[in-house]
């Protein structure tokens, strides 16, 4: 599953960028708060003694990865075991010290440098109409028992909404994630009658909290797994007169809608295809109609020097995906469309605290997921994708919003 290992691990000595690598890797290290120890307990540049420590147990095969794919390198030496943390540091501590530095750590003149070192995003990962069913097939259709293992009995797979009136910890994550999607519901105005556009069906909760309402709700996702568990669902529920689930490409969709609703989803657009996206919305409205995006956001100037690059990300979790920025959104649909922003409620932080308890329960419940039959660098790469991400937002360099759109009066 992770890249193969540098051809250079088969020579006697490490090559010319494995030894480039180590000495940048030094330079860099010194600018993180983070230990990094040697075999031997050697440290990698100065640290505080109580940072954060990871340990390389490999050093001449996670240098080499370094020097040859230095954006993707880092993930994949986890997966293969290279390094890891130390006895008594989380690996989301780790990484969060990384992503707080993620601006500062990496010298101008690297910054400057980079493009003639790192991938790009593989034209097979375009998310064509052909290209969004592959690639939402890679992730979404691992396997609904996986997710059921760490995900709330809601089975949301999005940001949670805590009450800040109470302790965070207090809540369950399922009473947390029904507050998120039941406030994008009132947003968007879903009442009895209402004739409501989901585009990301996911497991069918958000449909089957709208048709509770009394909401008559057409549910579009591109996952066959999540299409047949959350027709189950609905069926169980006694709504299946109330939802019509279709395996569909919003693309596709014809008709006309009260509301559109879409959590999460805008990141598998493709920023290629956002104006696509926002016309979509546009065209399927009908008049006074509302829209209610969730969204992960990025700073414009990191989505500008990001967007074109290939990520650990992209490679091994979400093909296709890509995060917008604010000023992104706002471009594109004051350019392409009559939907104009009309309020935004950001809560990045509810996002790391979300993250953190499903890398709790995937730890958990590893034993259980073992058994579906997924391996040990299974286990590592979701362990870093979700430390990695819980990372991002507890430090501010991700973050996540509700956007509420309508249409230019004039």
């Amino acid at each position: 599953m992770t890249g193969a290992a540098p051809a250079c691990l088969e020579r006697t000595r490490p090559c010319l960028r494995a030894r480039i690598a180590r000495v940048l890797a030094g330079r860099i290290i010194a600018r993180v708060p983070v230990r990094v120890e040697l075999p031997g307990g050697a440290p990698l540049g100065p640290a505080p003694d109580d940072a954060p420590t990871i340990r390389i147990a490999r050093p001449r095969a996670f240098f080499a990865r370094l020097g040859h794919s230095p954006k993707i390198a880092f993930g994949e030496a986890y997966m293969a075991g290279d390094w890891r943390p130390a006895p008594g540091t989380d690996l989301g501590a780790a990484l969060r010290s990384f992503a707080a530095s993620i601006t500062t750590a990496v010298p101008g003149w690297m910054q400057r440098v980079r493009g003639l070192v790192e991938e790009r995003v593989p034209h097979r990962q375009r998310n064509t109409l052909q290209g969004s069913r592959r690639n939402v097939a890679a992730h979404y259709d691992l396997s609904n028992d996986l997710f059921a293992q760490f995900l709330d009995p809601s089975l949301t797979y999005s940001s949670a909404l805590f009450d800040d009136a109470r302790p965070w910890a207090d809540q369950s994550l399922e009473e947390a994630q029904l507050r998120k999607v039941d406030t994008a519901l009132d947003s968007a105005g879903v009442g009895a009658g209402t004739r409501l556009l989901e585009i990301g069906t996911g497991w069918g909760t958000l449909a089957l909290r709208a048709a509770q309402r009394g909401a008559h709700v057409t549910t579009v996702t591109l996952s066959a797994e999540q299409a047949a568990l959350a027709r189950t669902r609905v069926a169980v529920a006694g709504l299946t007169d109330a939802v019509d689930i279709r395996l569909q490409d919003y693309r596709e969709v014809d008709g006309t809608y009260d509301a559109v609703v879409s959590i999460e989803m805008i990141e598998a657009v493709g920023d290629e295809y956002w104006p696509t996206y926002f016309q979509a919305i546009d065209r399927l409205l009908a008049p006074g109609g509302v829209a209610v995006l969730q969204a992960i956001l990025m700073a414009h100037d990191r989505y500008l020097a990001s967007r074109r690059s290939f990520s650990w990300i992209q490679k091994y979790i979400f093909p296709g995906g890509i995060i917008p920025s604010m000023h992104a959104i706002e471009r594109t649909t004051t350019t392409h469309t009559s939907l104009r922003i009309t309020s935004t409620r950001r809560f990045g932080p509810h996002y790391a605290h979300t993250l953190q308890r499903w890398r709790a329960a995937f730890t958990a419940h590893w034993p259980q997921i073992a058994a579906l039959g997924f391996d040990e660098t299974f286990r590592r790469m979701w362990e870093f994708y979700l430390a990695y991400s819980e990372a991002g937002f507890a430090t501010g360099y991700l973050d996540v919003a509700q956007i509420r759109l309508g249409r230019v009066t004039t």
